[in-house]
């Protein structure tokens, strides 16, 4: 079979499949054709893609494929210059455009929505929502530090002292954590929300604060944001305002698979904003979480606040992002290529397949079975269990345990007093080490045993003592054979001191030691 990789529209500067992609595409089996210019405004011009055994062909070719990959929705046009039973593979948003499902059925396309891929480990290599939300928050960032004009990260200068800029980041999913971690890194200090108080753990170990909404909220079954609460939304309102008044920049990402998105920051929330202050709505190409935001323009407030509404975040970093969404869709081709001889085939018993078939074979199979990825344990009813005798444990008598350490310290002066020298020595010392050992042993927790034994590495000083001693021997080969032992033991020394100070700060909390 032969996959077209077509050019996408003026708007869109990503391609659908990079010259790396292209030879994956070409081990499963595939031809692959490349529209001429596909690739130009994500840095990879014709010649690459000829180099990864690519034909470079005419828009109408590339069309014609028996499969074509894609990023945006394809337009009437588009639709009509499909071979008749091809399987097109792009971003369609299944749930908002039920016009573009019927007008492919028609058609008798088979299409597979990569943004319906089911949030399930399996299918985490085939993501294109959360690699593109990740470029998307990075970005999001980055423009906002571009309106914004002045120091992320504070500092003092003979000049006088810069205060740090307040970053509030709305929704913790992949592209808020994205927005987090840049924003932290550029030296801000950053605060976010989130309706699932699981994420706290993840925002303040990438440098954020998380503003809690102490509200009961439904949990998600499917990986994606549910929607939130009556007292949930009123208790988040007023963080927002409280939060607009301070911060310097507000980014929003919170969005509901198949509905609007919800509205987080109001007018007067954006009233209360000093001037020069940036927002930057990551949801307004689906209505926007900030009331005044247009979708695809930069606004300015009367107040002098930037609203930006970009919808392609992710596309002004085209290089990268067609780098990770092309390594997605070639995951997905592999999948559906088991036998790897270039014919894709479509199991429906799959569930990943399942999931991003939205129309096959001219049918429209949207919305897919749900998928349950996370779920609370029912609650079970509580048995009435018998108690069962448990036998006594036997305790070693005191007169026993005395006999055997006698007959221990018996055995081992008989067997120094047959032993030819050095041998009691060494026998000696092994066996108080023995006893030793397991009485330190024994009264460490079982949680530390793993930092103990890191720092039971210090025993390498043994060879070291004796390797220095040797390096003063007059062979050359023995003094080479030293030095080595020395570096080894050391190094092995110095990282046991390592690993176990990192493993003991996990049993610390905050500053408390």
């Amino acid at each position: 079979m032969q996959i077209g990789i077509v050019k996408e529209g003026p708007e869109e500067a990503r391609v659908a499949a990079t010259p790396a992609t292209v030879a994956t595409l070409r081990r499963l089996g595939y031809d692959v054709v490349v529209e001429a210019g596909a690739g130009e405004r994500s840095s990879a011009p014709d010649a690459e893609y000829r180099e990864a055994g690519a034909a470079i062909v005419p828009a109408a070719e590339a069309w014609a494929s028996d499969v074509v990959l894609k990023i945006a929705a394809p337009t009437a046009a588009e639709i009509d210059a499909l071979a008749d039973g091809a399987t097109l593979v792009a971003l369609l948003s299944p749930a908002l455009r039920p016009d573009l499902l019927e007008a492919l059925a028609q058609r008798g396309i088979t299409a597979l929505a990569l943004d319906a891929v089911p949030r399930i480990s399996r299918a985490q290599s085939m993501d294109v929502l959360s690699s593109m939300a990740n470029i998307a928050g990075y970005r999001a960032v980055v423009e906002a530090a571009h309106e914004f004009g002045r120091f992320f990260t504070g500092q003092v200068t003979a000049a006088g002292k810069v205060p740090p800029a307040k970053v509030l980041v709305a929704g913790a999913g992949v592209a808020g954590l994205a927005a987090i971690g840049a924003a932290s890194s550029l030296g801000a200090i950053v605060r976010a929300t989130d309706p699932r108080p699981e994420v706290a753990d993840q925002v303040s170990s990438i440098g954020g604060t998380y503003l809690a909404v102490d509200v009961e909220v439904e949990k998600s079954t499917d990986g994606y944001a549910k929607a939130t609460s009556e007292d949930y939304d009123r208790r988040a309102a007023e963080i927002y305002t409280e939060q607009a008044a301070d911060v310097d920049i507000i980014i929003t990402t919170a969005l509901i698979p198949g509905r609007p998105a919800p509205r987080l920051i109001t007018a007067a929330d954006v009233a209360r904003m000093r001037p020069g202050s940036v927002i930057v709505d990551m949801a307004a190409a689906q209505g926007g979480n900030v009331e005044g935001s247009v979708a695809g323009e930069r606004v300015v407030t009367d107040n002098g606040v930037v609203i930006l509404g970009y919808t392609d975040l992710a596309s002004r970093l085209s290089a990268q992002a067609s780098q990770l969404y092309g390594t997605n869709v070639a995951n997905l081709v592999a999948l559906l290529t088991p036998g790897k001889d270039g014919v894709l085939t479509i199991d429906v018993d799959d569930i990943v397949q399942r999931s991003v078939t939205v129309v096959h074979d001219g049918a429209v199979t949207w919305p897919p079975p749900p998928v349950q990825v996370a779920a609370a344990p029912a609650a079970a009813a509580p048995a009435v269990v018998e108690a069962q005798p448990q036998p006594e444990r036997k305790r070693m008598s005191a007169g026993r345990r005395i006999g055997l350490i006698v007959l221990g310290i018996a055995a081992l002066f008989a067997v120094n007093a047959v032993a030819p020298a050095p041998l009691p020595q060494h026998f000696t010392v092994l066996v108080l080490s023995v006893v030793i050992g397991f009485y330190v042993i024994g009264k460490v927790h079982h949680a530390l045993h793993t930092p103990l034994m890191s720092v039971t590495n210090a025993i390498s000083g043994v060879i070291v003592v004796g390797a220095m001693l040797q390096i003063m021997n007059p062979d050359p080969v023995v003094q080479v054979l030293a030095a080595i032992a020395v570096l080894v033991a050391s190094i092995n020394i110095f990282g046991g001191f390592a690993v176990t100070r990192r493993m003991l700060a996990m049993f610390t909390k905050g500053g408390e030691k």
